[in-house]
């Protein structure tokens, strides 16, 4: 799903292989699953993934778009195209937080680009920007453990 989440904007169609050559990108999923990832999966009728929300932590020293301190993990999602606009977004975010406080996180962070859709949707489910750059946001939601 990381391809889902780079690819947001239809004009961008970077291939895996390009994602996964880029460490920037590469490390919101490289050495899956180690002992402190988590998230969830979202499958259509068939049990196809259509979309997946996952909560890395990442350091100081290798750190994420939206990156505010080691001991808050970043979120990333990604919706397959067909399903994006029907809600599986708010429901991968809610169930992913969810699962944050169940293992007594009290905040997330992420980091969005100002014209992605997804945007809003962050603002309204409680993330807020704590950094502005020339074209995205990093946000955090003070989720509560």
């Amino acid at each position: 799903m990381l391809v889902e989440a780079v690819n947001w904007l239809p004009e961008r169609n970077w291939p895996r292989k390009q994602i996964m050559a880029n460490p920037a990108l590469a490390h919101y999923v490289s050495g899956w699953m180690r002992p402190d990832d988590f998230g969830v999966v979202a499958l259509d009728p068939t049990d196809r993934p259509v979309g997946a929300a996952w909560l890395r932590y990442l350091t100081a020293a290798d750190p994420g778009y939206g990156y505010v301190s080691d001991d808050v993990p970043e979120l990333s999602m990604g919706v397959v195209e067909a399903c994006r606009g029907r809600g599986v977004g708010r429901v991968l975010l809610r169930a992913a937080l969810d699962a944050a406080r169940e293992r007594g996180v009290p905040a997330v962070s992420l980091s969005v680009e100002r014209a992605n859709f997804a945007a809003r949707l962050y603002l309204s489910e409680g993330f807020r920007p704590v950094e502005s750059f020339e074209d995205a946001d990093t946000m955090v939601a003070d989720i509560g453990a």
